[in-house]
């Protein structure tokens, strides 16, 4: 790959298989799209999907994902099996230096590491995740319609996603290990309000336990020691987000394009950067819905925006 490739894609999930498959249809000889874990991302490890428009059915996040790689290659994308360390742009071209020490030339770039949610640490959390263990409440809190679930956390989305829930659920146990919130007032305002949450607070969660069919509750325990056992058959985990944007970062320090402080990727509707040819979809980039939906609406925009973006390019 010595030549000047049309576009890079860093990341395989449904923003830039998305972003492969439109850019490639839409013209672009030379895509190549670059994952190092497994093509379809995060939503792979899904055990139940049901809000994926026309896909009436019941079914994996496997399952949903299966064709898209498929798909993509079948118009042209080029995938390969290799993680990316750094992107950084001398003049008009884009290199991409991969962790195996090759080096590659782009004229546009697009970015779609997306996130991970923050795991708590709590015995029996990595063992139950996806049977019971979930890390949103928009894609998971319908399966525990009209019973009583967990939240663990403090910022705004784990306040935020307790009031969702209380639009499915019968009860929501809100558990803090600190007595103040770090959400907006407004929010914990309206939290405090709210008859269907119970506020556990100057709390931490010893263990999730459960068997074969899925979380059955959780000890959690204050700071004097005292044990509570929540027969909850749901806990949904938000201390935080980790924005994979490390390969924006520059052997300076700084980075590629403008961050929001959070470590988001700032974009305008077109999905464009601060810097021209760079483009980010997904959860990189700020007030990411992290649907997967959404996600792919936001690789098909910054496809065309490098399709557009290429048609004026010069050498």
């Amino acid at each position: 790959m010595s030549e000047v490739l049309d576009l890079i894609i860093v990341g395989g999930g449904p923003a830039g298989l998305t972003a492969g498959l439109y850019a490639s249809r839409g013209g672009l000889k030379n895509v190549v799209m670059f994952e190092k874990s497994v093509f379809g991302g995060q939503i792979t490890k899904s055990s139940e999907i049901e809000n994926y428009p026309g896909v009436s059915e019941v079914i994996t996040g496997l399952e949903l994902m299966e064709k898209w790689p498929e798909q993509a290659a079948r118009f042209g994308v080029k995938q390969e099996f290799a993680g990316v360390k750094r992107i950084s742009k001398i003049k008009d071209i884009f290199h991409a230096e991969l962790e195996d020490g090759t080096l590659l030339k782009s004229k546009s770039v697009i970015v779609c590491t997306g996130s991970n949610p923050k795991k708590s640490g709590v015995e029996g959390e990595e063992e139950f995740y996806g049977r019971g263990v979930s890390f949103c409440a928009t894609c998971d809190g319908f399966f525990y319609r009209n019973k009583e679930v967990a939240v663990l956390g403090g910022g705004d989305a784990a306040l935020e996603e307790a009031l969702f829930l209380t639009n499915i659920c019968a009860k929501v146990y809100l558990i803090h290990r600190r007595d103040e919130f770090r959400a907006s007032p407004a929010t914990v305002q309206r939290v405090k309000k709210n008859a269907k949450i119970e506020l556990v607070l100057n709390a931490s969660v010893k263990k999730i336990y459960g068997d074969a069919s899925g979380v059955s509750g959780l000890i959690i325990a204050d700071k004097e020691g005292n044990e509570r056992d929540l027969k909850t058959p749901g806990v949904f985990v938000f201390v935080g987000m980790k924005v994979n944007n490390e390969v924006l970062l520059q052997e300076d320090g700084g980075f590629l394009c403008e961050m929001s402080k959070g470590g988001e990727v700032v974009v305008d509707l077109n999905m464009r950067t601060s810097l021209q040819g760079l483009f980010a979809a997904g959860d990189i980039r700020i007030n990411a819905a992290k649907q997967v939906v959404c996600a792919a609406g936001d690789g098909a925009a910054a496809a065309i925006g490098a399709i557009n973006y290429l048609e004026s390019w010069h050498e």
